[in-house]
């Protein structure tokens, strides 16, 4: 497995504070090594109890150009969507289109190539994109008292789904609050030969605040998927677009 090759999606959906009413917010996409700003993500959501129902998210360029778009639903599974990302800026798709008893169903499409699919089977302990943001939330008392999650993730841009360990790694401050950092890494020998995904949760009000991994955003010029630090910050940074179109 390569987990260079991960959507960050997974774990980029964010602001997930009990709210009966659509939120509407944006994620402010960095390089990580360079700390240049890359994009902006747009979000949308639906939420019920705390726990997202369906959401829209938009990619922008820096500079304001549109990359690509991802729409979410959850109506079969709170951790398992049926959803869709297409970028046309790096001529790719792929998502899930089908979550059953016992199995979810796959696709991805990447440039001249013929669309791939595949069948993987479900198990209890599953999550896949959006869905693993639902299962952080159900899971952050455990997780802020110390413990380790073990869980199945269904990747699609790989077409099957592999075993990952979440843990507290300690604290840290995000906007002048306390905050909690978690760490997301293979639960397998793969955990010594590739860095651990690193979220930053705000436990009171179960929000992502901040994200720094892989990226859903292909880079056009390589092929290959962003390595980001996406935060959610309040207020647009300065060096944000500023024509970018509003959540709607």
């Amino acid at each position: 497995m390569n987990i260079k090759k991960i959507p960050a999606i997974v774990f980029a959906l964010a602001s997930l504070s009990a709210h009966a009413d659509p939120l509407r917010f944006y994620g402010y996409a960095y390089d990580l090594k360079s700390g240049d700003y890359l994009y902006t993500e747009v979000y949308n959501e639906e939420l019920k109890e705390g726990f997202l129902q369906r959401c829209t998210m938009k990619y922008f360029a820096a500079d304001g150009r549109p990359l690509g778009e991802k729409k979410v639903a959850f109506d079969a599974d709170p951790y398992l969507p049926v959803y869709q990302l297409d970028l046309p800026s790096a001529n790719y798709s792929e998502g899930i289109t089908q979550v059953h008893a016992d199995a979810i169903e796959m696709f991805k499409q990447s440039g001249a190539k013929a669309r791939q699919t595949a069948t993987v089977t479900r198990t209890p302990d599953m999550a896949a994109d959006a869905g693993f943001t639902n299962f952080m939330v159900a899971h952050l008392p455990e997780l802020a008292a110390g413990k380790t999650v073990n869980f199945k993730l269904g990747v699609a841009g790989l077409l099957d789904a592999y075993s990952f360990r979440a843990r507290r790694v300690g604290t840290t401050e995000f906007e002048g609050q306390t905050a909690v950092n978690l760490s997301i890494e293979p639960d397998s020998l793969l955990r010594y030969l590739v860095d651990p995904l690193l979220l930053t949760y705000d436990i009171p009000g179960k929000r992502l605040l901040e994200y720094r991994g892989v990226s859903d955003v292909i880079n056009p010029a390589t092929g290959k998927a962003y390595t980001v630090r996406v935060a959610f910050y309040t207020k647009a940074p300065a060096d944000a677009p500023k024509n970018l179109p509003p959540p709607q």
